[in-house]
């Protein structure tokens, strides 16, 4: 079975803790936002350092500005059809404001769509003005949806810790999960490895370990260790209890 087909199969919801009445709610939006601030700052940064007469740079930026907005167009529809669909059922009207951002944020990315494909056939002469107006685009693009996520973790997170239990909104993370296609559950979950703390992978693995298969545990243990440098795999590795060493010689095989 391939890696990412255990994974599709079998991961579990990474913010999920013991419900406890001092417990901090469960937070649907914690991982993944955590993830995709990161996948967005660093795809800015990338366009802005653009060497545009290089053309692999390129072309290797613009992939990378294209999955930015394949994987944020798939957190969208997640959210619209699970997250927002339940809390229309219990609360009508109760995610208006997010739904509004997310018809606007789909139509500024058809638009950025269309600025990354102009720009790959600009010739080299024109590229400069082409690239910094989509640098631009992509700047503004960051900031309202760096806002709209502050919205999400606080006013949506309020409604539905007023209308679900933990237990229902970890359901709701797990529909989520079922629903993402094994290439992109393994992007999102490369760049929660490279977002998240080194206690927050301890929990998930750790969750994982107990409730899942150890080929999935092993699986996803080898693509997080593939994204991680040696100073912070060495600390996720001793606060798992695991030989490095072993789960190394293991993502080789």
């Amino acid at each position: 079975m391939s890696t990412t087909a255990v994974l599709n199969a079998t991961v579990r919801p990474i913010t999920a803790r013991p419900a406890s009445a001092t417990a901090p709610r469960f937070d649907i939006y914690a991982g993944i936002h955590k993830a995709l601030r990161t996948l967005m700052t660093d795809t800015l940064g990338r366009l802005g350092r653009c060497d545009l007469d290089h053309e692999a740079d390129l072309h290797d930026t613009l992939d990378r500005t294209s999955l930015m907005l394949t994987l944020l167009a798939g957190h969208i529809d997640s959210e619209n059809q699970v997250i927002h669909a339940a809390i229309e059922a219990r609360r009508p009207q109760g995610a208006r404001k997010t739904s509004d951002d997310h018809t606007d944020h789909l139509q500024s990315m058809a638009d950025l769509t269309d600025d990354i494909q102009a720009l790959r056939q600009t010739p080299i002469a024109q590229r400069p003005l082409l690239a910094q107006a989509l640098y631009r685009h992509v700047a503004l693009f960051v900031a309202e949806n760096l806002e709209h996520m502050h919205v999400e973790e606080t006013t949506n997170n309020a409604t539905l810790w007023s209308l679900f239990t933990d237990a229902e909104i970890a359901q709701l993370e797990g529909q989520i999960v079922a629903r993402l296609s094994p290439e992109k559950l393994s992007a999102y979950l490369r760049w929660m490895a490279v977002s998240l703390s080194t206690a927050e992978l301890t929990g998930f693995l750790q969750a994982m370990r107990l409730g899942a298969p150890a080929e999935a545990f092993h699986a996803t243990v080898s693509l997080i260790h593939g994204e991680l440098d040696a100073v912070r795999w060495g600390r996720l590795a001793m606060a798992l209890g695991m030989n490095s060493l072993a789960v190394e010689t293991r993502s080789q095989a």
